[in-house]
């Protein structure tokens, strides 16, 4: 049996000279002579249509959008975080303008970055259509006959048997049958074609950028997200007054959030004592009771980190957590004007070092009876080194040594002037400070129980405690789901486009002159193929077996007598 032969034809475009044996086998549009276009307007428009539609567009646009994307993960946008726009402009004043008028404040829903979204999803739609079709037709269509000249093909041999070409050729019907190829006999030969999936995996891959596309579009256009800081006892229900901070896509509706409530029982916060790791959280949970719609039933759940609640189309997730010193404030006469009253502080370091203010907006009367409001800048730590051990700074995050700092003033705190500002910062433009025996800003560093007396019997404040919080997000992404599976289609449709190769084999088996079956084999595969040859013979080894090479012929007799020498050989 003759071996597998190939040639420098593998490297060239598998239709040269081929005809239907080597065209189709991939469902990519052939590629036309470039020119310009002779028909006008319509000439130009089908010109424009066939460059956006065709794959290195789509491929470029990719990129393009990809690109895109780099200034909205690098400069603050408005739909994120206001509050680090405007801190931008202000440190900003000349960039500021130019990115302005670039829309680089909002990326995603910028001309640019949308026209390019626009164009990607018309050319995959374009590029897919029409090859989606012509696949469908190769799927319903046979594969090829067999080309004349089988020798041309890169992938070839042959052999001599005396079995009969119609055992031949159903021997090889069956085996490749046998080893999944899609096979008809036609003529003299056996058609035969494989790896389908290539191209299925392709347009699978394609599919699921679109459907990704999509995702993204309807994500971005009905996501919701908002944060609430809730204390241990307190509740929430999902309107958009409770947010602390909200922010949602542009086609949102309040009608969209999903109605439900829930209560934070208790936050359950455990850290490592000791070693490398020591103050790294081992439990940061929240336990809840939440109830849907209304009249729902009361139903018991834990929220952890990266382990949300999930209620109709939301999901809450705890994503923060921190300490709420309880005060208790007096006036000058001694009335309590704010009762045991928790205020929630931020954290500013992993040990929850926190920060933050006291306000006291109503009911407080000074030494001299006028009505007055009270601030205090508050800074706490849940566990204190003690007494000329260092800094007011934490040294773990549980709660072992509780200490509260606080610095007095008193005036008009602002919150009636309409401006908003923030419940975590005390604006001292309109107060004066409470000044101590040396004149100076008068404060005090409390431990639980303990009161801090304001100068001139102005009143009181007593740290009573402290209560814990947690931060949760409430977000709704009606594209979540679909954009996952996109990802992974695309992700499986990419590897089958990669991997797996679309070939074809022909095997023809005719009587020769002398009356002996003559079997002959080819493949083809795409240029890149490198595995047509091998498969080939190992195709051509089986079918071997079942139709074995015949004996050569024996040599003619030679008639010459030894004895007497050739004309004009040397005696």
């Amino acid at each position: 049996m003759s071996k597998t032969t190939t040639s420098a034809a593998e490297d060239q475009a598998p239709d040269q000279g081929l005809g239907a044996t080597g065209s189709q086998l991939s469902t990519a549009p052939a590629e036309e002579a470039p020119g310009l276009p002779a028909l006008g307007v319509i000439g130009w428009a089908r010109w424009f249509w066939r460059q956006l539609t065709s794959m290195r567009v789509a491929l470029l646009l990719l990129l393009l959008l990809s690109l895109a994307a780099i200034p909205g993960s690098l400069i603050p946008q408005t739909g994120v975080d206001a509050t680090q726009v405007a801190d931008f402009r202000a440190r900003h004043e000349t960039l500021a303008p130019i990115y302005d008028k670039l829309g680089l404040f909002h990326v995603y829903s910028s001309v640019w970055f949308s026209a390019i979204y626009i164009l990607l999803f018309i050319s995959l739609i374009g590029c897919i259509v029409p090859r989606t079709w012509q696949f469908v037709g190769q799927l319903r269509s046979r594969p090829p006959a067999a080309p004349k000249r089988l020798t041309r093909l890169p992938a070839y041999t042959t052999w001599r048997t005396e079995a009969e070409p119609e055992q031949v050729r159903e021997a090889a019907l069956a085996l490749l049958k046998k080893r999944r190829f899609r096979a008809h006999v036609s003529r003299d030969a056996v058609a035969a074609e494989k790896g389908y999936l290539r191209e299925v995996g392709n347009l699978a891959f394609h599919l699921a950028l679109i459907v990704m596309l999509i995702a993204f579009a309807w994500g971005q256009l009905f996501k919701s997200e908002g944060n609430k800081l809730i204390l241990e006892g307190d509740g929430f229900a999902n309107t958009l007054t409770q947010y602390d901070d909200f922010k949602s896509g542009n086609l949102f509706t309040q009608d969209d959030l999903d109605p439900f409530s829930f209560t934070l029982n208790d936050f359950h916060g455990t850290y490592e004592a000791t070693g490398p790791n020591r103050g790294t959280p081992r439990t940061f949970q929240a336990n809840v009771t939440y109830s849907v719609g209304a009249y729902g039933k009361d139903r018991n759940a834990t929220i952890k980190v990266n382990e949300p609640l999930e209620i109709g189309g939301s999901k809450v997730y705890l994503v923060s957590h921190g300490y709420a010193p309880i005060v208790t404030v007096r006036d000058a006469k001694g009335n309590v004007v704010m009762n045991r009253q928790a205020v929630p502080l931020l954290p500013l370091d992993a040990n929850v070092t926190s920060s933050g203010a006291i306000k006291v907006m109503d009911g407080y009367r000074n030494a001299e009876g006028e009505r007055e409001q009270l601030g205090f800048n508050a800074f706490f730590v849940p566990s204190f080194a003690g007494e000329g051990h260092g800094t007011m700074l934490s040294q773990f995050p549980a709660l072992l040594n509780p200490r509260l700092a606080l610095s007095a003033y008193h005036g008009d705190l602002g919150v009636d002037s309409g401006i908003p500002q923030s419940v975590y910062q005390l604006n001292t433009k309109n107060l004066k400070e409470f000044k101590d025996s040396k004149g100076e800003l008068f404060k005090e560093r409390l431990a639980v129980g303990e009161t801090m007396t304001l100068p001139n019997g102005a009143g009181s404040v007593t740290f009573e405690g402290v209560k814990e919080w947690a931060g949760f997000q409430i977000t709704q992404q009606p594209g979540s789901g679909w954009a996952l599976t996109g990802a992974v289609a695309a992700i499986l449709g990419l590897a089958a486009s990669l991997f797996v190769q679309r070939r074809r084999v022909w095997v023809r088996a005719v009587r020769g002159a002398d009356g002996v079956t003559v079997v002959e084999m080819a493949g083809l595969g795409r240029s890149e193929s490198a595995k047509v040859p091998e498969e080939l013979g190992d195709l051509a080894g089986t079918l071997y077996e079942k139709a074995p090479a015949a004996p050569d012929p024996d040599p003619e007799p030679d008639t010459t007598d030894p004895a007497v020498p050739a004309e004009g050989a040397e005696q």
